[in-house]
């Protein structure tokens, strides 16, 4: 009886107050639906984690951008103090002096310096070696950040858009499908459901760990569908699909798994509101056995039919 109270109110740190306006507690991709104000920007910024964190598309096009940026830059200097202090410039136009100063720069900034231009005196020699040193320091910080990128490990399990209530045995059953599309191993993966609901004409909300009917895999080469049956000990027994949508149930799951590529353990989290639970619905069998071994359709993951109630 202890054991169930303690799981009953095991708020994973989310809070029991529930939030206005039936807003999920953790997004479909894994992240927390928070957002925290009146934070200073020292406190607020992660250079590291908002490089390691963001699209490859953005990472790639930061780069672009900078070494773009930091070229202009040293190209104004060349110019500002006078290229006649760089050798080699057959320029006329303010233009062209412009684009072979910047030209200069990105020879210079990468180390490469094909030797037609060249710079004069002690001025134009300490810009050129301040920005080869710039160009050292920026293209090690960029190789680190992409080398941590490729090395981080995630889990990228792959969920069924929407959870079902389908015929289980004698009795009915919360249903969820998972898979692994890439081709790395995951082995003894583990996970917990974790049920979210709000208390009668209250604006708190209780906290039930779901009992599943395997909680626990030691291989994954592909689909599992996860259990949990509504028997007479399940908070959602008796409960309607209309009753569910009032106590805005949410349905959170964790994953965790060891990575064989990266020799580490992953974890891969989601969630389930009660309007993406389709009731009286089944999932369509997808595993095939062919000539050459088993294969699974991941496209039609979230694919479901009707089944009657228990």
């Amino acid at each position: 009886m202890a054991q169930k109270k303690k799981d009953e109110f095991d708020d994973l740190g989310l809070g029991t107050k529930a939030p206005g306006g039936g807003f999920r507690a953790l997004n479909k991709d894994g992240s927390f639906n928070v957002r925290k104000t009146n934070i200073s920007f020292f406190e607020r910024f992660n250079f590291f984690h908002v490089l390691i964190s963001m699209s490859w598309a953005q990472f790639i096009g930061l780069i672009i951008l900078g070494y773009f940026l930091v070229n202009l830059v040293f190209a104004g200097i060349y110019v500002g103090i006078g290229m006649e202090y760089l050798t080699g410039i057959n320029g006329i136009s303010s233009q062209d002096l412009f684009m072979e100063a910047f030209f200069f720069s990105a020879q210079t900034i990468t180390t490469l310096g094909y030797g037609q231009v060249a710079p004069i005196g002690p001025l134009a020699n300490t810009i050129a070696a301040a920005e080869s040193m710039l160009g050292l320091l920026g293209f090690a910080l960029a190789t680190g950040l992409l080398y941590g990128r490729f090395s981080k490990p995630s889990g990228k399990i792959k969920y069924s858009e929407h959870a079902v209530i389908s015929p289980y045995k004698n009795i009915n059953a919360f249903m969820f499908r998972v898979i692994n599309p890439q081709g790395n191993q995951l082995l003894e993966v583990e996970v917990t459901v974790t049920l979210s609901m709000r208390r009668e004409h209250s604006d708190l909300r209780d906290f039930h760990l779901l009992e599943l009917e395997r909680s626990k895999v030691i291989f994954f080469p592909y689909m599992w569908t996860i259990v949990h049956p509504i028997n007479e000990s399940s908070p959602i027994f008796g409960i309607s699909e209309a009753e569910m949508l009032t106590k805005d149930a949410e349905f959170i799951i964790m994953m965790k798994a060891f990575d064989e590529s990266f020799s580490q353990t992953v974890y891969s989290r989601s969630s389930y509101k009660a309007f993406e639970i389709k009731w009286a619905q089944k999932f369509v069998y997808l595993v095939k056995q062919e000539e050459d071994g088993i294969s699974v359709d991941v496209g039609r993951l979230d694919e479901t039919e009707p089944a009657a109630l228990n």
